[in-house]
C-alpha cells in the first residue's frame, strides 16, 4: 500500500510541474501581481513529493519486497536505522531524495523572495521546474522506485555492507542539500539575466542561497572523508578517487561564486563571473550525478551501471547547458570596460586571483577525473590518475594562493597602499624561519617543503592575528580562512609523519621493527543480528614502552554474503593510531595494516571550523 500511495503521489507531482508552468506564463505576460494559485501548486507539489518519500521508506521498514527497489537493497535482518538509511542508499531512493530537495528550495525560494520582481521569482520558478521535470522523467522512465515484483520474494538482497554506517547514512542528504542548492542559485541566475537584473541588490539576495549550498557541500564531504577514512581502511582523509573528485568540484567553483558575491555586493564588476560560475557549479553538480550513475566511473562509491540512465543525465545535462548558454550570450550585457578596471592593490584584485587560482586547481582535478574516461574511449587503454598528477600540479602553485588569502583580506576594496603593511613582511619572515627549523629537524626534502609549510603558516599566523587587531570585525572570513590555514598545516604534517607498516601474521605470532613490536594475541567471535564479528586482538608496544591493545574486525555478512573488514581507530589530540586486518586468501595468515596518523583531528576539526565560518555568515546576512 506505501508504494502504490508512493508512486500516485509521484506521478501527481509530476503533473502538477505542467500546471506550474502554464500559470507562470500566463502571469508572467498578463499581471504585475504574483499570482498565489503558482505558490499553492508549488507546495502542493513539495507535498506529493514528501508523500511519495514517506510512501518508499515506509516501504523499506515494513520490509514490502514487492517493491523491487526494497528487494534489491534491504533484507529482513537488516536493523531498522539502516532500513531507513537504505531508502537513499541506491540510486533509485537517492533521486528521489534529490526530487524531494528540489522541490523543497523552490518552496522555500517563493517565501523568502517576497521582496523581489515577480518577473524575477516567475521566471526563476519556471527555471527551477525545467530541472524538475527533468529528474521526474528520469525516475519515472528509467529509475522508478516503486516497480512491483510478481511472485513477491520472501527475502531481499540486502543493502552492501560498507553503506551499513551511521556517517554514510546521513552524509548524501547532507550532500545533496549542497548538490541541489545549486540549482536555486542556477535558476536564479538565469533569471536575473534574462531580465538584464544581475545588480548588487540581487547580489545581496542570492548570497543566502551561495552559503547554504556552500556549507552542506562542506560538511557533506567532509562526512564521506570521514566514512572512507574508517570504513574502507584506507587510512587517509583523501585519496583522489574519482568520486572524491566529483564533489570537490563543485565546491571549488562554489567557493569561487562566494567570493565573486562578495565583490558584487560592494561594486557593479565581475557579473561575467558570477554568471559563468553559478551555471558552472550546478553543471559540476550534474556531470557527478552523470559519472557516478553512468557506471564509467570504477569506484566503491559508484551508485549504478546502466548506461541507459547514464546517456539520459548526459543528454538532460547538455540541454541546461546549451540552455545557459544561449541565455548568457543573447541576454548577458557586458560591463562597462571602465568599471572592471582594477587598481592593482585591491581587494577586487586580490580576489580575482584568487578566482583563477580556484579555476586552476578546478581544472587539474577535472582533467585528472575525465581524462582516463576519454583515453579508453579513444584508445581502449585503461589508465588510473592517482595523487602523485595532483600533488605535483597543484602544490607548486598552493604556495602564492596561501600567500594571496592572507595578504587579500587585509587591503580595502577600490584602492589600497602599502602604509602600515611592514607587519605582513615580518610575519613573512617568522613564518620562513620557523618553517625551516621544524623541516630541517624532520629531515626531509627542505626547499619545496619549507616554502609551502611557510606559506601555510604565514595564513595561520595572519589570521591568528585578525582575531586579536579586528576582533569581531569579519568574523566569519577570519573564522573561515583560520580553518583552511590549519586544515592545509594538519594535512602537511600529516603526510611528513605518517609511519605504516603491512606485514601478514598467524595468531600468536609477532612482528618487530625499528619502533614497533605488533603480537598477535588472538581472535574473538561475536554474533549481531546481520553479521557474524572476527575480532582481532593485537598489543602494540613502542620502542619506548608504551602499550596500545588494538582491536579491528572482520565482518561477514548475512545478506549479502560479504566480508567487510572495520578499522579499529584510537584517537587523541595529536595522533591516530589505526590498524585493519583482512584474510588471505587460503592460508592462515592475516594481513595487519598499523598506521600511525599525526594529527587527523584536526583535519575533520578545521573543515568544520571552515564550515561555521560559513554558517556564521549566514546567520549575520539572514539577521540583516
Amino acid at each position: 500500500m506505501a508504494s502504490l500511495i508512493g508512486s500516485y503521489s509521484l506521478n501527481l507531482g509530476f503533473c502538477i510541474s505542467f500546471l506550474i508552468i502554464f500559470y507562470s506564463v500566463k502571469n508572467f505576460r498578463n499581471s504585475n501581481i504574483f499570482d498565489n494559485k503558482i505558490a499553492l501548486l508549488t507546495f502542493l507539489q513539495f507535498f506529493f513529493v514528501i508523500i511519495s518519500f514517506l510512501g518508499l521508506i515506509l516501504s523499506f521498514v515494513n520490509s514490502d519486497f514487492s517493491n523491487e527497489t526494497v528487494f534489491n537493497h534491504s533484507h529482513t535482518t537488516k536493523p531498522l536505522f539502516y532500513k531507513i538509511s537504505g531508502t537513499w542508499g541506491n540510486h533509485e531512493g537517492s533521486l528521489l531524495l534529490w526530487l524531494l530537495v528540489l522541490t523543497l528550495f523552490i518552496a522555500i525560494f517563493l517565501l523568502s523572495s517576497k521582496k523581489q520582481t515577480k518577473k524575477y521569482r516567475i521566471l526563476t520558478l519556471m527555471f527551477q521546474q525545467i530541472i524538475i521535470i527533468g529528474f521526474f522523467i528520469f525516475i519515472i522512465k528509467t529509475s522508478n522506485p516503486f516497480n512491483y515484483i510478481f511472485p513477491i520474494p520472501n527475502q531481499g538482497l540486502g543493502l552492501n555492507p560498507i553503506l551499513q554506517d551511521p556517517a554514510l547514512a546521513i552524509h548524501p542528504p547532507i550532500l545533496y542539500l549542497g548538490y541541489v542548492g545549486s540549482s536555486i542559485i542556477f535558476s536564479s541566475t538565469l533569471a536575473a539575466t534574462t531580465l538584464n537584473d544581475i545588480s548588487i541588490d540581487w547580489a545581496k539576495h542570492i548570497k543566502q542561497w551561495v552559503l547554504i549550498s556552500w556549507i552542506f557541500l562542506t560538511l557533506g564531504i567532509l562526512l564521506g572523508s570521514i566514512w572512507a577514512y574508517y570504513e574502507l581502511g584506507w587510512g587517509g582523509f583523501w585519496f583522489w578517487d574519482p568520486v572524491e573528485n566529483v564533489s570537490l568540484m563543485p565546491w571549488l567553483a562554489l567557493t569561487t561564486l562566494l567570493h565573486c558575491i562578495l565583490v558584487l555586493e560592494k561594486k557593479l564588476v565581475l557579473t561575467s563571473w558570477v554568471i559563468v560560475l553559478s551555471i558552472s557549479t550546478f553543471t559540476l553538480s550534474m556531470c557527478g550525478t552523470f559519472l557516478v550513475r553512468s557506471g564509467i566511473l570504477n569506484s566503491v562509491h559508484t551508485f549504478a551501471n546502466d548506461p541507459e540512465r547514464g546517456l539520459y543525465i548526459l543528454i538532460f545535462l547538455f540541454c541546461l547547458i546549451f540552455l545557459s548558454f544561449f541565455i548568457f550570450f543573447y541576454f548577458h550585457k557586458i560591463e562597462n570596460k571602465s568599471i572592471n578596471n582594477f587598481f592593482w592593490l585591491s581587494k577586487e584584485t586580490s580576489i580575482l586571483i584568487n578566482n583563477w587560482f580556484m579555476m586552476y586547481f578546478l581544472t587539474v582535478v577535472l582533467i585528472g577525473t575525465i581524462y582516463p574516461i576519454f583515453l579508453e574511449v579513444i584508445s581502449s587503454e585503461k589508465i588510473s590518475v592517482g595523487p602523485p598528477f595532483y600533488h605535483k600540479l597543484i602544490v607548486p602553485f598552493l604556495i602564492p594562493f596561501l600567500l594571496a588569502m592572507a595578504i587579500g583580506p587585509k587591503l580595502r576594496w577600490i584602492k589600497s597602499n602599502l602604509q602600515n603593511k611592514l607587519y605582513l613582511i615580518l610575519y613573512l619572515i617568522i613564518s620562513f624561519l620557523l618553517s625551516a627549523l621544524i623541516i630541517k629537524s624532520l629531515g626531509i626534502s627542505f626547499l619545496l617543503n619549507t616554502v609551502l609549510v611557510s606559506s601555510a603558516f604565514y595564513l595561520f599566523l595572519i589570521t591568528i592575528r585578525d582575531f586579536f587587531t579586528k576582533k569581531f570585525k569579519n568574523l566569519s572570513q577570519n573564522i573561515a580562512h583560520f580553518g583552511f590555514s590549519l586544515l592545509i598545516l594538519s594535512i602537511l604534517f600529516n603526510n611528513f609523519l605518517s609511519t605504516e607498516i603491512i606485514t601478514n601474521l598467524k595468531i600468536g605470532e609477532t612482528y618487530e621493527s625499528e619502533k614497533f613490536k605488533i603480537s598477535f594475541e588472538n581472535i574473538d567471535k561475536k554474533n549481531e543480528k546481520n553479521f557474524q564479528a572476527l575480532i582481532g586482538k593485537f598489543n602494540i608496544e613502542n620502542k619506548n614502552g608504551d602499550n596500545e591493545s588494538l582491536q579491528p574486525e572482520l565482518r561477514i555478512y548475512n545478506q549479502p554474503n560479504i566480508v567487510t573488514s572495520e578499522a579499529d581507530i584510537k584517537t587523541n589530540l595529536f595522533t591516530d593510531k589505526f590498524m585493519t586486518m583482512n584474510l588471505v586468501q587460503n592460508q592462515d595468515y592475516f594481513n595487519i595494516r598499523y598506521q600511525i596518523k599525526p594529527l587527523m583531528i584536526w583535519i575533520w576539526f578545521s573543515v568544520l571550523l571552515i564550515s561555521f565560518g560559513g554558517l556564521l555568515s549566514f546567520i549575520r546576512k539572514y539577521e540583516k
